[in-house]
């Protein structure tokens, strides 16, 4: 299964949320599910923004080889499921070909209990930061089991 994650500049949100995914599929064994992320007005090849970085190394990840990309059809084609940080991030995908596999990460995690967007820290101090890596960790933990309880359904 691949998973793409979507914010605006592939600097914070996204990233953040592709570490934490992916240190979520090594704890729980998933080693069938490839994480990538992307932003939709990203420019190409920027760093992890310093927020970012700093709040990743507090909780054992590292984003110092995060490389931003720009949102495309080839990736949006190549996500089983896009899980975006906004509804104007969920647009993009959608209008690239992602109907139907393309979802607000808010919604996707709460089955469709919560429709808000996942807060952006871009700019602002460290605690912020810190409270976005927290929103993040629970919607994605949440969206994890939602994907492992419908693939355990499919299977039945």
């Amino acid at each position: 299964m691949h998973l793409l994650f979507v914010c605006s500049g592939n600097t914070c949100r996204s990233p953040l949320a592709e570490s934490i995914a992916r240190q979520l599929v090594l704890d729980r064994n998933l080693r069938d599910i490839e994480v990538k992320s992307a932003g939709t007005s990203a420019n190409a090849n920027a760093p992890a923004s310093d927020g970012a970085l700093l709040v990743a190394l507090e909780q054992g990840l590292d984003l110092s080889t995060h490389r931003s990309q720009e949102l495309s059809p080839e990736l949006v084609q190549w996500a089983d499921v896009i899980l975006t940080m906004g509804s104007h991030h969920l647009d993009a995908a959608r209008s690239l070909g992602g109907n139907g596999r393309s979802y607000l990460l808010s919604d996707f995690a709460s089955r469709g209990e919560d429709h808000r967007n996942i807060s952006d820290p871009f700019g602002a101090d460290l605690a912020v930061y810190r409270a976005t890596f927290v929103e993040l960790a629970h919607e994605i933990g949440n969206a994890l089991d939602r994907l492992m309880s419908e693939r355990q359904t499919r299977s039945v």
